[in-house]
C-alpha cells in the first residue's frame, strides 16, 4: 500500500492467520460492553452518583439549616478558588459552574482539588523520583557551554531537574518520521534486534494490523528469552481492549499491567491519564511521537480522512532516560523496584547537537510541558511553527504566542482540517480571531487529521513528543517529549513543516467571518467549559 501523501514504501506486512492465532478472539459488541468489567463500574459509578443527589435532596427536605449550610459552603469554595494558582480561565470556568449548581459545582470543586483516590500514586511517584534522582545525572560541564548558556537550553534543563532526572545529552542520533507509517516501519525491524528487553508503554492499543504485526513480534521474542513489558492507559478497557487482556499476554510471555485501569467508585484517578508513547528496546534505541498503536495512526483505516502524525527514533546516551521514564511508571505497583540492571551504559553516537528527553507528572504542581512550549515561543528570534491537533488555549500560552508573533517572530500554528472532535475542533477556532489579530498564522490541514504534537524554532530547537495544545495535556495527563537543540535532525522537522503546509488553507479574518454558525455557536458555548475538556 503506498501512501498518496508521502511517497512511503509499502508498510511490512505479516500473515492475518499468524496474528489471530496469538490470542483467544475478544467478543464485540454492546452486551460484551454491557456485561463487561467496564459496563458494571460505569453502572456503579452512576448508581453512587445517585446516592450522593438523594442524600443531597433528602437532608434539603428535612432541615431548614441545611440550604444555609449549603450557601455558607459554596461561599467558602469561591475564596478557595480565587486563592489557589489555577489559570485565570479555570477560575472563570469554576465560578460559572458553582454560580449555576452551587452545591454540585462546589462539592465538584472540592473533589477534583483535593485529589480523591490519587494521594497514594502521588506519594509513590515522589519515592521512586527520591530513589532515581542520582542514576542519571546531568554533566555539570555540558550546563557551562557557551551555546546552551546563550539559547537558554542550560537554564531549561536546570529547570527540569528539580523535579526529576532530565539530563542534557550529547552523543545521540535522532531520526524524524514525518508519517506514523515510517515509525511503524522502523518499529518492527528495531523490535527483531531485541537481545535483552523490549518495554512499550502507549496510551492507545488497539487490536488491528498494527498491533497485531508488533504482537506477533514481541510473541516471537519472548519465547527467545527476551523480557517483555507492555503498559497502556486503564481506559483502553472501555475502547479497544477487554479488561482481561493482561492475562491474554502473559500467556505469551509477556508482563502486562494497565495505568490506572477502571474501579467502581468515585475518584479523580479518571482524570490522569497515561498519554505517553515510549518504546524502548534494550536501552539502546527509543520512539516517542504522538503514534499510538491503532491502524488509523498509519492509515491502514480512514477515520478522519489523512492521518498526519510524527515521531523520533533516539539511539545513543539520552535513551536511557525513557528507560527510566518507563521503569518509574511500571514500578508505580511493584513492591521491589529494579533499576540499575536495566540502566546499563549505552552505546555512544558520534552526533551534532545535544538531546534532553523529559516527562511531565500532572501531580507534581509544575506544568512541565507547557513551560518547555513557553520557554521556546519566549526565546525565538525568527520563528516558530508548530503542528498539533488540539488548540484549546490557557491565557499563558496565548498570551505567549500573540507576544511572539507581535515582536516579529513568525508563528505558524497547524491544526486538523477534519476534527476527530467537534467540541474541540469549534474551540480551536474560537481562538482564530485572536491569534490571527496579533499576526499568528492559522492553517487547517485539509487532506484530514494532524495528530503531530510539534514545535520547532530557529533551525535551532524542536520538541516531539506527545503532548498537545490543550488542558488534558498540560493540566491533567501524564505525558512525554523529546526537546532537541542543533541536532541534525532539526532540518528534516522544518522541512516537514514546510511541506505539510503546502496541503492545508489558510485561515483569514474572511474565513473566520464566514465560518459556519454551528461552529461560532458551540465554540462560543464550549470556551466557558474549555479547562474542564
Amino acid at each position: 500500500m503506498k501512501n498518496r501523501y508521502s511517497g512511503s514504501s509499502d508498510i511490512p506486512r505479516v500473515r492475518k492467520r499468524r496474528i489471530k492465532k496469538l490470542l483467544p478472539t475478544q467478543k464485540k459488541g454492546l452486551l460484551r460492553i454491557i456485561f463487561s468489567r467496564a459496563g458494571v463500574t460505569a453502572l456503579l459509578l452512576i448508581i453512587q452518583l445517585g446516592m450522593i443527589y438523594s442524600i443531597y435532596d433528602m437532608a434539603r427536605d428535612y432541615f431548614e439549616w441545611f440550604s444555609v449550610m449549603i450557601g455558607v459552603f459554596a461561599i467558602f469554595m469561591v475564596l478557595y478558588l480565587f486563592s489557589s494558582d489555577m489559570d485565570a480561565k479555570a477560575k472563570l470556568t469554576w465560578l460559572l459552574f458553582i454560580t449555576l449548581v452551587p452545591v454540585p459545582g462546589a462539592i465538584f470543586l472540592l473533589f477534583t482539588q483535593k485529589d480523591i483516590g490519587h494521594r497514594t500514586v502521588k506519594k509513590r511517584l515522589e519515592e521512586l523520583n527520591e530513589q532515581t534522582k542520582d542514576d542519571l545525572p546531568t554533566d555539570e560541564r555540558l550546563l557551562e557551554k557557551e551555546e546552551l548558556l546563550r539559547s537558554g537550553t542550560s537554564a531549561l534543563c536546570r529547570f527540569l531537574n528539580r523535579r526529576g532526572s532530565f539530563p542534557i545529552c550529547e552523543n545521540t542520533e535522532v531520526k524524524y518520521f514525518p508519517l506514523g507509517e515510517e515509525k511503524f516501519a522502523a518499529m518492527l525491524t528495531e523490535l527483531r534486534r531485541a537481545k535483552k528487553f523490549i518495554f512499550l508503554e502507549y496510551f492507545i492499543i488497539a487490536e488491528g494490523y498494527m498491533w497485531g504485526s508488533i504482537l506477533s513480534i514481541l510473541a516471537e521474542k519472548a519465547k527467545q528469552g527476551v523480557e517483555v513489558r507492555v503498559m497502556y492507559d486503564g481506559m483502553c478497557e472501555i475502547s479497544t481492549l477487554s479488561s482481561d487482556y493482561p492475562k491474554r499476554l502473559e500467556q505469551l510471555g509477556i508482563r502486562c499491567k494497565p495505568f490506572s485501569k477502571l474501579l467502581p467508585f468515585l475518584s479523580t484517578h479518571y482524570n490522569y491519564r497515561d498519554h505517553r508513547k515510549i518504546l524502548v528496546i534494550d536501552n539502546k534505541v527509543a520512539f516517542n511521537g504522538g503514534v499510538n498503536l491503532a491502524d488509523e495512526y498509519i492509515n491502514r483505516i480512514d477515520r478522519f480522512g489523512h492521518w498526519k502524525d510524527t515521531a523520533v527514533m533516539v539511539k545513543g546516551e539520552a535513551v536511557k532516560s525513557f528507560t527510566l521514564m518507563f521503569l518509574q511508571m511500571w514500578n508505580l505497583t511493584e513492591k521491589e523496584p529494579e533499576w540499575d540492571r536495566y540502566l546499563t551504559p549505552v552505546v555512544e553516537k558520534r552526533c551534532d547537537g545535544y538531546v534532553m528527553p523529559y516527562c511531565d507528572c500532572p501531580l507534581d504542581g509544575f506544568r512541565v510541558g507547557e513551560s518547555v512550549y513557553l520557554d521556546i515561543l519566549n526565546r525565538a528570534q525568527s520563528y516558530v511553527h508548530i503542528m498539533t491537533p488540539y488548540l484549546i488555549l490557557d491565557n499563558e500560552l496565548e498570551a505567549a504566542l500573540r507576544f511572539a508573533a507581535q515582536r516579529g517572530v513568525d508563528v505558524k500554528v497547524i491544526v486538523p482540517g477534519i476534527p476527530d472532535k467537534k467540541a474541540a475542533y469549534a474551540l480551536a477556532k474560537s481562538h482564530y480571531r485572536f491569534l490571527c489579530s496579533s499576526g499568528v498564522k492559522v492553517y487547517e490541514y485539509t487532506p484530514g487529521f494532524v495528530h503531530a504534537k510539534v514545535f520547532v524554532s530557529d533551525s535551532e530547537k524542536a520538541v516531539v513528543g506527545t503532548i498537545n495544545l490543550d488542558y488534558r495535556s498540560l493540566y491533567h495527563h501524564f505525558e512525554c517529549a523529546t526537546y532537541m537543540y542543533r541536532s541534525g535532525c532539526i532540518a528534516d522537522i522544518e522541512r516537514d513543516f514546510q511541506q505539510t503546509l503546502r496541503k492545508c488553507r489558510r485561515v483569514t479574518e474572511e474565513t473566520i467571518k464566514h465560518e459556519k454558525l454551528y461552529y461560532k455557536a458551540l465554540g462560543s458555548v464550549m470556551r466557558m467549559a474549555a479547562p474542564l475538556m
